[in-house]
């Protein structure tokens, strides 16, 4: 498999790179299992801005890949709603939700194998994920060894992706899976089974997409160093939004209902079914604890 050269004609437009907000409203999500329904999301409100980076933390079973599945349109909600950009995703057919996976929707599995050809080199590789778009009549942003050089992995660019360490081969998923330029990218767990070391080279590959391309990326992961290192993380607990970091600092989030989830060293002091004195202050709310006699 080689890789023709890549060529604009006159009349043939190119891609645009750049981000698209994501909003998800209410989102109750139901999986039949065993003749019964299973609550995976419970009143997900949750917006992205364009151009953000997200992480979704938490562990596993806590809906974290049912809201990033939501995101790429691969499923519906139960009720409320999905919007990315323009386009409520409950109002699409799957045929036009697939459409926007092919161009402006992004979605990497977990496992670099599974995002890629591992016996073609990542140059191949890129020129394969840009198909889509070239059969669109449009022309990719930029050619593969372009996407290569821009990412800083040119170097291995004529390397079987097999013959690869396994951080190396995420890198490389990573760049297939941008190599059209989509305005939103997901990521299931990219880092898992990572060392240290390779999951932070994929988490700066990420950055260096964000800040050349301005692509919303919102990943998955269980890994807390990992969503350290996004400006942005999102903890999804029991099926709800629980709490929300900015720069290292962390935030309990009141949902679209009023309800809130307390840190779990807070549940300490405040454990379930206790009553609770809500006390406005001129900064802000307290929460007291009831005493025994109240």
């Amino acid at each position: 498999m080689t890789v023709p050269p890549v060529t604009t004609g006159p009349d043939e437009p190119r891609v645009v790179a750049g981000g698209v907000d994501v909003q998800l409203i209410g989102v109750v999500h139901l999986y039949r299992q065993s003749g019964s329904d299973i609550v995976a999301l419970r009143g997900v409100d949750l917006d992205v801005g364009s151009g953000e980076m997200v992480a979704l933390l938490g562990p596993s079973g806590m809906g974290k890949s049912t809201v990033l599945r939501l995101m790429a349109g691969l499923m519906t909600p139960s009720a409320g709603m999905v919007k990315v950009g323009p386009h409520d995703f409950g109002r699409l057919s799957a045929a036009d939700r697939r459409a926007l996976r092919a161009g402006e929707i992004s979605f990497m599995v977990q496992g670099s194998g599974t995002n890629v050809l591992p016996f073609a080199t990542p140059l191949q590789n890129i020129w394969f994920a840009q198909h889509g778009t070239r059969a669109s009549g449009k022309s990719p942003p930029w050619t593969p060894r372009e996407l290569l050089e821009m990412l800083g992995i040119e170097d291995i660019a004529s390397t079987p992706v097999a013959a690869l360490p396994l951080g190396l081969k995420q890198q490389v998923s990573v760049a297939a899976c941008v190599a059209s330029a989509p305005r939103l990218l997901l990521a299931d767990e990219p880092t898992a089974q990572l060392a240290s070391a390779a999951s932070a080279d994929v988490v700066r590959l990420f950055q260096r997409i964000n800040e050349a391309l301005g692509t919303t990326i919102v990943i998955v992961t269980h890994d807390s160093s990992v969503a350290a290192m996004f400006p942005r993380t999102v903890t999804i607990r029991d099926g709800r939004v629980g709490a929300e970091g900015r720069l290292g600092e962390e935030y309990a989030v009141v949902d679209g209902s009023g309800s809130i989830q307390l840190p779990p060293r807070v549940l300490e002091a405040l454990p379930p079914n206790s009553r609770v004195r809500v006390i406005e202050t001129p900064h802000g709310v307290e929460l007291r604890k009831a005493e025994a006699h109240e």
